[in-house]
């Protein structure tokens, strides 16, 4: 019986031992990013979608840009305000 969350755009069943066919240890960046699951309208899935090509990346690499962008210029703008 398998997970139905690992049918779910490739994800793979995470395994303490390694599992078969698994590879024993993931390089530091797999192991530090954390997995959402995340609800779009499709108007705004197709517009990500045309974006990212453009971009030359994936939709999540889009959308991982994207809130990675959000949160430096939020940060910024905080320690303008501190002072």
């Amino acid at each position: 019986m398998t997970c139905g969350v690992s049918r779910i755009e490739g994800l793979e069943p995470q395994h303490k031992n390694g599992g078969e066919g698994m590879p024993e240890k993931k390089n530091e960046k797999e192991k530090t990013k954390k997995q959402v699951l995340l609800r779009l309208s499709p108007t705004l899935w197709n517009d990500l979608a045309e974006w990212a090509e453009d971009d030359f990346r994936s939709i999540n690499g889009q959308i991982e840009y994207l809130l990675t962008e959000a949160v430096r210029k939020r940060k910024k703008g905080r320690k303008g305000e501190q002072e």
